[in-house]
Parts: structure tokens; sequence; C-alpha cells
């Protein structure tokens, strides 16, 4: 989701932790409930309606419906994004499922006064092999950046760790959309871009220092094609302005010693 930071750095205490992990759970659990509901002909609006009910039957609550940005408010619980569609793509009755496609589904949800965040992007049916290279490449550059997560790195790691996988394969990343802190609020600092920003934008992206305790949600969105994208009119949807498809994936971690702490993971 667009970010509206609302703290600064916070190290989270073994408690907030568990809270944490207790929203990751909840988001984990659903994302791998839709894995059996991504066929060919589903509504996206189905997909939502089955990630809200999970939701709740677990005492949770949606993070991303509601969510207010630019006055702007977010309808869904879950952001359903299809082939050149990056990330945001609202659900909708109208919208069904193809043979061929892939679908990135970002998924959050609160519990106890803590969020949890998490995407995956799943085949629809049979794929081409170009396009599962675009998901295999895209999952792995996540595990890599989230490999660098460990105390006393700084975030510069993780997005070099992701942007050189990626463009290695010839592909490219979002520029204007980057994974974030995450605890008492969907989005805190800091800020982790999928690359290495050059020196004018290295205000918008600080290279802070990661320590034990730090809760990020690590999130690549990598294009097949060009980096550059543009807004859909809804305010919300991005996609590739070349119309190449995008691959999103996304772990909520725990910054450690020696290795990272994936609560997303199903």
């Amino acid at each position: 989701m667009k970010h509206s930071y609302r703290t600064r750095i916070s190290i989270k205490t073994k408690e907030e932790i568990k809270k944490i992990e207790k929203a990751c759970r909840i988001v984990a659990e659903t994302l791998q409930l839709l894995s059996k509901y991504i066929k060919p002909g589903i509504s996206t609006l189905e997909l939502d309606e089955i990630a809200e009910d999970y939701i709740l039957s677990k005492n949770a609550i949606p993070a991303f419906k509601g969510f207010k940005s630019d006055n702007l408010v977010f309808p869904n619980t879950l952001c359903v994004s299809i082939d050149e569609e990056v990330v945001h793509g609202i659900p909708s009755k109208n919208r069904h499922l193809k043979e061929g496609q892939i679908v990135s589904v970002d998924c959050g949800c609160s519990i106890e006064g803590y969020f949890g965040d998490s995407a995956y992007t799943y085949p629809v049916g049979k794929v081409s092999e170009e396009k599962e290279k675009l998901m295999r490449v895209s999952e792995e550059s996540l595990m890599l950046g989230i490999s660098q997560a460990i105390n006393r790195n700084k975030v510069y790691d993780i997005s070099r760790a992701i942007q050189e996988h990626c463009e290695k394969q010839g592909y490219s990343l979002t520029r204007e959309l980057s994974g974030h802190g995450i605890g008492k609020n969907l989005h805190e600092h800091p800020s982790i871009p999928n690359f290495v920003p050059p020196l004018l934008q290295r205000n918008s992206f600080p290279n802070e220092k990661l320590l034990t305790g730090m809760a990020l949600a690590i999130e690549p969105m990598v294009h097949q094609g060009q980096k550059e994208v543009y807004l859909a009119l809804d305010g919300w949807m991005v996609y590739t302005a070349d119309k190449k498809p995008a691959a999103h994936f996304e772990h909520t971690i725990i910054v450690d010693e020696d290795k990272p702490i994936i609560l997303t993971q199903f």
C-alpha cells in the first residue's frame, strides 16, 4: 500500500514481536488458503471475500480496507493485481482470472493493535516459461534481500541484493514504491527501496542501520520490461508503462543477529 508513515524507527520488544507474529500468521494462512481458489474463472472480488471472511474469523481486522491515502480510501481487504498491474489492484466482481495470467495478492491484517503484511504472486493455471521465470527470480530476490536484514547491516544492503539479482536477469524494479517498517502501524520507518538510490534520492530513502528487533516488510516489485510505471485513474492501481507483466512478493521479518526471522512464510 501507499505509505503514510506515523512513527520513527522502533525496536520491538519480545511481547510486541509475538503480537506482530500473530498477525503475520493470519496473513500467511490467508494467502495459503487463497492458493486453493486461484483458478481460471474466479472473480477477484470472490478472492477478496474469502480473505476477509477468514481474517474476521480469526478476530483480526483487514489492514487495507478503509486505508486512507491522499484523500482516497481503499475499499477492499486485498490488493489483487493481474499481469501488467504491479500493485494495488481493486477487486471487482467483473474481473475474472484467465488461464495464463499471473496475479499478485497483497494482504495485511491487524490483531491486538499490531500488523502483519505479505504478498505472493500466483500462476493462473499454466503460464508461460517467461512468466514462470519472472515469478521465480522475483521470489529469489526477496529471499536474497531478506538474508541481508541482520544486525548492523544497512537498508541499502537489502536494496542492493534485490537489485543486483533482478537486473542480472534483465528485469527492472519499481522505483516509486518500497518496503517499510511495520508494527503498531502498517507503514513505519524505515523505507526499504528495492534499488540503491542515486545520491539525489537518498534523503527520501535514508540508508538506516538495521538493528536486532526491527520489524520490516520487504517487497520487491519486479518488471519483465522497463522500470517506468503509471497510476490508474482510480488513484490506486499501478501499471507497468510498457504493459509487460510484473511480479510482487513480500514478507514481514524481524531483524536478528545472524539470520532474520520470517514471520509470514507458508
